[in-house]
């Protein structure tokens, strides 16, 4: 075991831990099991890593420039800023990870999360030049890990960092289902089935149209998430604790973001106005939205399939895949579990929504407390979109069967049918076909039949699917021109 201190006082650790006092204390002030996302601890790493190469080079400059001056405190040694450099580079590969040990769900701004990594990087870089986790004389977690580093400015960089990178997942993901809705669209672009308006057998549609509502749908989601990257690329690195660049060399402020453009290859950009960046998330509220749109579109989706491949529907027009046994009393039930699944991940970015929104408008003057909560539930609805649109895509839009025969049948049974007939025959005509075909089950053909309203012949021609799926109609269409 190893004893360190600050200024409150003294607490006991693991002699290896790579954690230290001031994470220890955040673990224990703030003790629960929210997991904070790896992805954020991996951004981190990526924005120390640029933050040291950045000290490097003003120590560099700054030593050719004025040779005989002393230098800022923690450049004395640019050796030991440049072992911290690569030690930030594993921590950007997921590394140490055990050590982090602040939960999710915190207070202060996030300034635990910056010390835990500060510790990290210092105490593993001890142990590589031999000494032991905590001998903070040589490599200290304050002087040298956060050298022109503030928790305001790091923390929430890092967070678009990994955001922006979790976004880019979701974007393909989006693509690739909008692409799977597409091929079904192309596939039923004829098979007929009826329409439904609040629950009831409204005209004659087609699965076609269906799916090419849906896939719409993922198009405007796909060019929504698209165009969240110009939201969020712009950071505060370099601002310090309110964006004033207090204590932070000016060399440093402006190059600093270059080298993390590098380092992450993603099109970040240094903030105008450090000052506005640090404390309005506003930003952050609109690309979640934006993600709430998708979820909104998915539960549409998901729900419609869930319904459409239900007992309550009768004859199935639409099997679901049987993923996975449905009861451990009923033998032989399966369930709609991926539809349901997919609904659940979408309520959870709803609360998620309105958690980031308050939390959002909790910001106070110059910073808002609250960015590792907000931070941490913009990662989760995130990861449970990306997952939900695998899961549509792989466990149940593949398996997906259209039952057409018996979408048809169904369709020519229905008194639905009989609104096509309304220009060729005119409503109270074309009710008397509908009641004849509810009282006596039977479809519209057999009812014409019986009541000799329209000659078979355009009948037949106004139930082909290519005149049922037509924008509208033309005279042409109804004189029998076209």
């Amino acid at each position: 075991m190893r004893t360190e201190k600050d200024f409150i006082g003294e607490l006991i650790m693991p002699e290896e831990a790579l954690y230290g006092i001031h994470a220890l204390r955040a673990s224990k002030n703030f003790s629960n099991n929210s997991t904070f996302p790896r992805e954020w601890y991996q951004a981190i790493g990526q924005v120390k890593q640029a933050c040291y190469q950045t000290a490097i080079s003003f120590i560099q400059a700054a030593g050719q420039k004025y040779p005989d001056k002393p230098l800022p405190a923690g450049c004395e040694s640019p050796e030991v800023i440049k072992l911290l450099e690569e030690t930030a580079s594993e921590v950007a590969l997921g590394e140490y990870f055990e050590h982090f040990i602040v939960p999710a769900v915190q207070g202060g701004a996030g300034t635990a999360i910056n010390m835990n990594v500060n510790e990290i990087i210092a105490n593993a870089s001890l142990v590589k030049t031999g000494y032991n986790p905590g001998q903070y004389e040589h490599i200290d977690p304050f002087l040298h890990a956060n050298i022109f580093q503030s928790t305001n400015d790091v923390i929430p960089t890092a967070l678009r960092i990994a955001l922006m990178k979790q976004l880019n997942l979701l974007e393909q993901n989006i693509n690739e289902l909008r692409s799977a809705f597409e091929k079904h669209e192309r596939a039923n672009n004829s098979s007929l089935r009826i329409a439904y308006t609040q629950m009831q057998q409204a005209v004659p549609s087609s699965f076609g149209m269906l799916f090419s509502a849906y896939s719409d749908a993922l198009s405007r989601d796909w060019w929504r998430v698209s165009k969240c990257f110009e939201r969020i690329k712009v950071v505060n690195l370099g601002g310090g604790a309110t964006g004033t660049g207090m204590a932070i060399p000016r060399y440093f402020i402006m190059e600093v973001v270059h080298k993390l453009r590098e380092i992450t290859q993603l099109p970040l950009t240094r903030s105008e106005n450090h000052t506005d960046t640090t404390q309005n998330l506003d930003t952050l509220v609109e690309v979640h939205a934006i993600m709430k749109a998708h979820a909104v579109n998915l539960e549409k989706i998901a729900s419609d399939l869930r319904l459409l491949g239900s007992d309550i529907m009768g004859r199935y027009e639409v099997k679901l895949p049987q993923k996975q046994t449905g009861s451990s009393i009923m033998p032989g039930k399966v369930n709609p579990v991926i539809n349901e699944f997919v609904i659940s991940c979408s309520h959870k970015v709803y609360s998620n929504d309105m958690l980031i929104s308050n939390l959002c408008g909790q910001g106070s003057m110059e910073l808002n407390a609250y960015l590792p909560l907000i931070g941490s539930a913009m990662l989760e609805s995130l990861h449970l979109l990306i997952k939900a649109d695998e899961s549509m895509l792989h466990n149940l839009l593949a398996g997906l069967q259209i039952q057409s025969h018996t979408a048809h049948e169904k369709l020519m049974h229905s008194p639905a049918i009989t609104t096509a007939l309304l220009p060729l025959i005119g409503y109270e005509k074309a009710s008397e076909l509908a009641q004849l075909m509810k009282t006596e089950k039977i479809n519209i053909t057999q009812a014409n039949e019986k009541l000799g309203i329209l000659e078979p012949e355009k009948l037949e021609k106004a139930l082909l699917a290519e005149n049922l799926l037509k924008l509208g109609y033309s005279l042409s269409d109804l004189l029998g021109d076209g």
